[in-house]
């Protein structure tokens, strides 16, 4: 709860005035303890991960229906119909429901402890984005080691199988997991916070871009426009997509953003094989049709 009775008290507090946003945040939060504050990232989370698939499930709908987007689809073979994704959906609203619900009610006292700010100042825009950086880095590589270990033979058999019910991902399938996963896929996502605390709004957005590059790299489709390709060592979707298309069997492809730590430890070897044989017969067969033109 902010210490400030009034906008003027705030304001001589800092020693400036506040800006319009500061202005704005005191109005919604002074008045509302940290734990409600704290609270909204459970609808936040909701909101993300029912809104943001959205898109790619009417791409689906009309790829399935007029054969639209098909050049996209990353395994075009595969087709989801609307209860397919609704079927996702709800399995997925059960696990937020009966797991992460309850996991956020209760971890406030460890972000109390860490000291993520509620109150005055709102961070700058140069210290929000050097945090999101920072905690993307530090997921992806803590993210990475996880993911491995869930592929040795224990625990995909125990746990990380249920992700990969899905050979063929679709954005809904992003968190689509075993509860012990997404737990402990918790852990990297909370150590960046943990490490350079922040404000709670840039909490915020860091769990919603989190969850809306997970959906973008499960979504099956890899979109040329996609903004995500200009980001440096960014995976994206028809990297990941790999991942799942091998299976059980895969040890290539662990990251959950980037690609340097699957470069860096080797584990992108199968996934850079396969580009370079199917580079290759797209050559080839490009040859052999410029080959019958001059024939003609």
């Amino acid at each position: 709860m902010i210490p400030y009775a009034t906008v003027e008290e705030a304001a001589a507090a800092l020693g400036r005035n506040l800006t319009s946003l500061e202005a704005s945040w005191f109005n919604y939060s002074a008045t509302k303890s940290d734990y409600y504050l704290y609270c909204h990232n459970i609808l936040f989370l909701l909101l993300v991960f029912s809104a943001a698939p959205l898109p790619f499930v009417l791409v689906e709908v009309a790829r399935s229906a007029a054969g639209w987007f098909d050049r996209y689809k990353i395994q075009p073979k595969v087709q989801y119909s609307v209860s397919d994704m609704f079927r996702c959906y709800r399995d997925v609203m059960k696990m937020f429901v009966f797991v992460v619900g309850p996991l956020q009610l209760v971890s406030y006292p460890s972000i109390k402890m860490i000291g993520i700010r509620f109150g005055l100042p709102l961070p700058s825009t140069g210290e929000l984005l050097a945090q999101l950086l920072v905690y993307f880095l530090i997921e992806d590589y803590t993210n990475y080691w996880i993911h491995r270990f869930f592929h040795c033979k224990w625990g995909y058999e125990k746990i990380h199988r249920v992700h990969h019910e899905y050979t063929s991902p679709i954005g809904y399938a992003a968190p689509y997991a075993h509860w012990a996963e997404v737990l402990l896929l918790g852990i990297p996502t909370f150590l960046g916070p943990a490490i350079v605390p922040g404000h709670i709004i840039t909490f915020w957005l860091w769990i919603a871009l989190r969850q809306m590059e997970a959906i973008e790299t499960h979504s099956g489709y890899d979109f040329p426009w996609t903004p995500t390709k200009y980001i440096p060592f960014y995976g994206g979707a028809e990297y990941h997509d790999y991942h799942h298309y091998v299976g059980g069997q895969s040890q290539s492809n662990f990251a959950s953003v980037f690609t340097y730590c699957d470069y860096i430890y080797g584990t992108d070897k199968g996934y850079r094989f396969q580009k370079k044989l199917l580079q290759k017969m797209k050559e080839e067969e490009k040859s052999k049709q410029n080959g019958g033109l001059k024939c003609e």
